[in-house]
């Protein structure tokens, strides 16, 4: 029996730590009904979705996808069982979407960062990663075996600084929204520096793509930026799943090639694939923008006029900024018995004492909600002092 103990003592130890710490993570029974949920019993106004243009549960979509279902899964790599012609129109449609020659489906967008990052960087590279880059482009530059050197947010003097002495082949990677702060990347000035040091650069744009940019293809199009490597995910605004890479011919030619996440992984299925397509052509359209960019100037006056700190967001993710992670879990807590589902966003998420709630907006949401969200939101800031 002390083995026994001893042998869970550390999975324990970790756990109580993170209780004591207010970083404890638990799952919730959450049954998304569009602009609200029913979480664990209760139906509340949901402001922490990332399905951006209401697509999720479009009709159309869904007909179109249960018409494909002939099947699961082809349950094996697209190297091994051949390709899905769902899959290579889906590509398709997402190289003419980025005004790129080629595009490869991953299964996610955490395994795209992972896939292009491990397959364009070795021990020769140095990579200029922005220090707020997702948890998927941290792992990605740390998998490749690359130096890694990382430049302060959005400080475009500091990349130039280690850019100058950063050995090997050069490759900036960046974000266009910032998932957590919704912040635009100072994306056309990375590029230039890049561009008189000749170095490669990578965009994840998850949460820019189908939202901002001419014809909606992303925060490259956006500030006119002329980046070499797309990284996007199908299950933002287009409601979908899946993540995706844009790039020239050769690049994707060498994805197919090399990247283990890509060769050692099933396929996307077939019927996701139908979904995705039917959801850029929705998309394409412009009109669901129209109303996600009004909601996000209705919302962010509204959270800035009762006091709130959203910091630089230019999008429609907005951190109400709080800082204590105990007071954080108290604030959604609460927000959650008056009716609004907005999660904490603590460490290791974000840096330690910078715990935020992360609202995210949609096209889908009516302005009468995102107001009454806005009351409910003040009246449990005033109880915990976050406003006055």
């Amino acid at each position: 029996m002390a083995l026994k103990r001893n042998k869970s003592k550390f999975v324990n130890d970790r756990l109580a730590y993170l209780e004591d710490n207010h970083l404890y993570r638990k799952m919730r029974q959450v049954v998304v009904q569009g602009t609200t949920a029913n979480v664990d019993g209760r139906n509340v106004i949901h402001l922490c979705s990332n399905d951006y243009l209401g697509l999720a549960h479009n009709p159309k979509i869904l007909r179109k996808a249960a018409n494909a279902l002939k099947e699961v899964s082809q349950c094996s790599s697209r190297l091994i069982a051949g390709n899905n012609p769902q899959l290579s129109e889906l590509e398709s449609s997402l190289a003419s979407h980025r005004k790129t020659e080629a595009a490869l489906v991953f299964p996610t967008g955490y395994m795209a960062n992972l896939g292009v990052v491990t397959a364009l960087a070795d021990k020769n590279s140095t990579i200029l990663s922005d220090e707020l880059n997702h948890a998927s482009i941290i792992d990605a530059c740390r998998l490749s075996g690359a130096t890694i050197k990382v430049f302060r947010h959005n400080d475009v003097e500091h990349l130039e600084e280690i850019m100058r002495k950063a050995p090997g082949r050069r490759i900036v990677i960046t974000e266009g929204i910032f998932s957590m702060d919704g912040d635009l990347s100072k994306l056309g000035e990375i590029c230039k520096i890049a561009g008189e040091y000749e170095a490669l650069t990578v965009l994840d744009d998850a949460h820019g793509d189908f939202v901002f940019g001419q014809d909606y293809s992303g925060v490259a199009s956006y500030l006119k930026a002329p980046v070499d490597v797309h990284v996007s995910s199908l299950s933002k605004s287009l409601g979908c799943f899946g993540g995706y890479v844009a790039a020239s011919a050769s690049t994707i030619e060498l994805l197919i090639n090399i990247s283990k996440q890509f060769i050692f992984t099933s396929a996307l299925p077939s019927h996701l694939c139908v979904a995705a397509s039917e959801a850029i052509n929705l998309a394409k359209r412009g009109g669901l923008q129209e109303k996600l960019h009004a909601n996000i100037a209705f919302l962010k006056e509204r959270l800035e006029d009762e006091g709130f700190i959203i910091g630089n967001s230019s999008s429609q993710i907005m951190p109400i900024m709080i800082g204590s992670e105990n007071t954080a879990m108290e604030f959604s807590t609460e927000l959650l018995r008056a009716g609004v589902f907005a999660q904490a966003i603590r460490y290791p998420t974000v840096k330690r004492g910078s715990a935020r709630l992360r609202l995210s907006v949609t096209a889908a949401h009516a302005k009468g909600q995102l107001g009454q969200a806005v009351e409910i939101l003040q009246a449990v800031g005033k109880k915990k002092k976050i406003v006055s």
